[in-house]
This record gives structure tokens, C-alpha cells and sequence, in this order.
């Protein structure tokens, strides 16, 4: 096993620390809910526009083609991520369609971004929009979140 990220040392220095997870308590348990664990591994911050970012480790459990990360995987962090936004902007939701256009494997044991923004609010119709990068060039995949408001 890789050692483990050091998220401290990959956060933009116009990115502040946030806790998106406890916008809804202790229902968010499949992707954050080992913050030790060896599937996954994400943390949460504003950027300097004040968007959601997360960076997230895939662990080796998470495996699909050999040596990278099953498609299933990263379509639970964009999910989690997106929908994250999604309360962080003040819209207390559930996801109602999540589409995702996967665009290159992701190697094991790394760290990928997940950008988001907040593209429209139509009456209780979200929609966020997402991108799960290497922090770089490199584009895992994109997906478009549907959301719809609890409240």
C-alpha cells in the first residue's frame, strides 16, 4: 500500500478547510464515513470563489480494471461531492439523476479533485455541476447533478 495523502500539502492556498459532512450528520456514511479506512479518503474545502472542492483518495478497495479505480467508485464521490455542494450553498437536497461521462481510468492509490459549482436554482430543481480531475490537466470525469430540495 502507497502511503497515504497529505491533503494539508495538496490544498491551493486559497482553498479554507470545511467540514461539508456535517451539513447532514451522521446519514453520509458510504464514501466519508471511514475517514481511516482504506476504500476511500476525501476532504472538503471552499476555493476562493467559495465553491466546493474535495480532494479524495481511491484506496485499493476501491479497485475495478486492474491497478485503477472502479467507475462505480468515482460515480460515489461525485455523488457525495455534488450533492455536498449542493448543501453548502444553502439547498438542503437529494440527488434525482446524476449523469457522468467518465473520461480516463484513475490509477489506485491517488488523489483526484472534484471541482463543483452551482449552475441553477429552479424552484426546488438544483442543478451542480462537477469535474473529478487530477488537480491538473488530466480529466477523470464530469457529471451533472440534478438535485432536488427536503426543505
Amino acid at each position: 500500500m502507497a502511503p497515504l495523502p497529505d491533503f494539508e500539502a495538496l490544498r491551493k492556498t486559497d482553498w479554507t478547510p470545511f467540514d461539508a459532512p456535517s451539513l447532514v450528520g451522521k446519514s453520509l456514511r458510504f464514501v466519508s464515513g471511514d475517514p481511516q479506512g482504506k476504500r476511500f479518503r476525501l476532504r472538503y474545502f471552499r476555493d476562493g470563489k467559495n465553491d466546493l472542492v474535495a480532494l479524495a483518495w481511491f484506496g485499493e478497495e476501491t479497485e475495478g480494471p486492474p491497478g485503477h479505480a472502479h467507475g462505480g467508485s468515482m460515480a460515489a464521490v461525485l455523488d457525495e461531492v455534488l450533492g455536498l455542494a449542493a448543501w453548502a450553498a444553502g439547498h438542503p437536497i437529494v440527488v434525482g439523476n446524476l449523469n457522468i461521462h467518465f473520461r480516463k481510468l484513475l490509477p489506485l492509490e491517488s488523489v483526484a479533485q472534484v471541482d463543483t459549482e452551482v449552475v441553477s436554482v429552479k424552484g426546488r430543481k438544483v442543478l451542480v455541476r462537477g469535474r473529478l480531475t487530477d488537480g491538473k490537466e488530466g480529466l477523470y470525469a464530469e457529471a451533472d447533478c440534478l438535485c432536488i430540495r427536503i426543505l
